[in-house]
């Protein structure tokens, strides 16, 4: 049901700014956390995201709903901005994680709390850069951008249930990471 509204949303989006506002506003946050969760890098992460709205912006009146769901598309491009940005950066891939981006965060949190949240933050990280590049993605777009199975089947190309399955073992071996570090 909320794919259709936001598919109903994006068609009015080219000619009403206020669908555009309602579709940015809702999507930032999955796209921004998507799209850091892949460069580690705030700055970087911002530049990406930036670009990856712009796109949609100037390709809005080419989407067509009956091709894929609006969050589809958009990941999509958010996807290949990514690629682009990579290719064309000269970095290591040693950069260093920030803090994760988190818009419902309370503005104030206790230091102890802040510690240990960074510190369960770069276990979690590490133990992702140990998965294969098709794995990370899977939980980046289910966790980090709150994407249903069918929505990253249609990202990635694969079949509901090879994610369903990839996502189970997945998870089993992050588990396995965490547990022995």
């Amino acid at each position: 049901m909320a794919d259709n509204y936001y598919n109903l949303l994006a068609q009015r989006a080219t000619t009403d700014e206020e669908a555009f506002e309602e579709l940015y506003e809702h999507f930032f946050p999955r796209v921004y956390n998507f799209i850091y969760a892949r460069l580690k890098n705030s700055s970087d992460a911002d530049d990406v995201t930036s670009i990856t709205f712009t796109k949609m912006n100037e390709n809005l009146e080419n989407y067509n709903r009956s091709k894929a769901a609006f969050s589809t598309w958009l990941f999509r491009i958010a996807l290949n901005s990514i690629i682009d940005y990579t290719r064309r950066r000269d970095k290591s891939n040693e950069t260093e994680w920030d803090e994760f981006f988190d818009p419902a965060a309370p503005e104030y949190q206790e230091p102890e709390a802040q510690t240990l949240t960074k510190e369960g933050n770069r276990e979690l990280l590490a133990a992702l850069d140990k998965l294969s590049e098709r794995e990370r993605r899977i939980v980046e777009l289910k966790f980090f951008s709150e994407l249903d199975s069918r929505s990253i089947a249609e990202i990635l190309s694969m079949t509901e249930g090879n994610v369903r399955t990839t996502l189970h073992r997945t998870l089993a071996k992050l588990k396995k990471f965490l547990n022995s570090d």
